[in-house]
């Protein structure tokens, strides 16, 4: 009797082995991006994001587990084209820059359209984070395209890398001046004369004059050696910014289980403050490495930058109103921001919404 009561036991066993293996599903994904494994919203979507997955998925015990295909530096997505892409689930999921996405991703342009604001890149984040729970709109512009938002990225302050010296806003007139997205509208009522371009086309642009400068920020210009062809270094202070995020189709998320989607939310929110903390300690080293090699760094004055701030029109209030006439809560967007940053004990140099 024991011996049967062994075996039965044995067999049951085993297909309870049997059928937690069937039950474990290999999922395979592809991860895009427009910009190269060098820039750190992809770097750490290699390096922490898809590695955290993985862990946790094996902790689960389960058996699940993700075959990653990782198409970076634009193999299958370009800059610009990566929100289309996991759309339509070329890709399953990657990091898109909502900078490039203006007129499908608006609300999420506003700290583009807001310069001056803080170089605080943790407050921006924060900001646009607590907003993505409180206007729904905001939301919509990753679920109408069929994705879910996992985590943010905000880059840090950004000023301006010229061939010629910028000590004030008066240099800026008359030159052409690689602008990515929104961004131009920084030179508007100074003379200055944006040029559309991104991080892939600054160095050889500036090198064989198609433009003269560009307005970036000072990890990404470090990363690509900018000082070499745009010697001159103004620290203006137009802010950090936000300028996209890692989603994931929405079609896929759903595939997964419901452990498996709490897992690549938190994973998600983790990113997020990872990059921030990479992106704020990376900065400085980055303005200093510049500086070693070469690059001659001017700081404005808080006078000055409040001068080339006073020359601008009110561009936020502008754009709230644009986005008011079609439809969208522009208004509540920029209140919501700018009042985010003030508690945040953030002192605007220009209290755009309140002129």
């Amino acid at each position: 009797m024991k011996k049967w009561t062994m075996i039965i036991a044995g067999v049951a066993l085993a297909l309870t082995l049997t059928a937690g293996n069937a039950a474990a599903k290999k999922y395979k994904i592809t991860v895009s991006a427009g910009h190269p494994p060098v820039f750190l919203w992809v770097t750490l979507c290699r390096d922490f994001f898809i590695p955290e997955i993985d862990k946790r998925l094996a902790a689960l015990g389960k058996g699940d587990t993700i075959e990653w295909n990782q198409a970076y530096g634009g193999t299958i997505a370009k800059i610009g084209g990566e929100l289309e892409a996991i759309e339509a689930g070329v890709s399953d999921m990657g990091f898109v820059g909502t900078i490039f996405h203006a007129p499908k991703m608006p609300l999420h342009n506003v700290t583009y359209m807001t310069p001056f604001a803080t170089g605080n890149l943790y407050h921006v984040v924060d900001t646009i984070t607590e907003l993505q729970g409180q206007i729904p709109a905001l939301a919509r512009e990753w679920t109408k395209h069929n994705q879910i938002y996992l985590g943010g990225a905000a880059l840090d302050n950004y000023g301006i890398l010229t061939s010629f010296p910028v000590k004030s806003v008066d240099d800026v007139n008359g030159q052409k001046i690689a602008a990515p997205g929104p961004s131009a509208n920084w030179l508007k009522g100074t003379g200055g004369v944006p040029v559309a371009s991104n991080l892939n086309e600054y160095y050889n642009g500036i090198q064989t004059g198609v433009f003269k400068g560009a307005l970036t920020f000072m990890t990404a210009a470090a990363a690509i050696k900018l000082h070499e062809v745009a010697p001159y270094i103004a620290v203006v202070n137009f802010g950090a910014q936000f300028a996209g995020g890692i989603s994931v189709n929405k079609d896929v998320f759903e595939s997964f289980s419901p452990e498996i989607r709490k897992i690549f939310t938190e994973v998600g929110k983790e990113y997020t403050r990872k990059l921030a903390e990479a992106q704020t300690a990376r900065a400085d080293n980055a303005l200093l490495a510049m500086k070693k090699g070469g690059a001659k760094v001017a700081n404005l004055s808080p006078a000055e930058q409040k001068r080339w701030a006073g020359k601008l029109p009110n561009i936020p209030m502008e754009w709230a109103a644009s986005m008011e006439a079609k439809g969208q809560p522009g208004k509540a967007m920029l209140k919501g921001y700018l009042d985010g940053l003030r508690n945040r004990n953030v002192t605007l140099i220009r209290d755009w919404d309140r002129e």
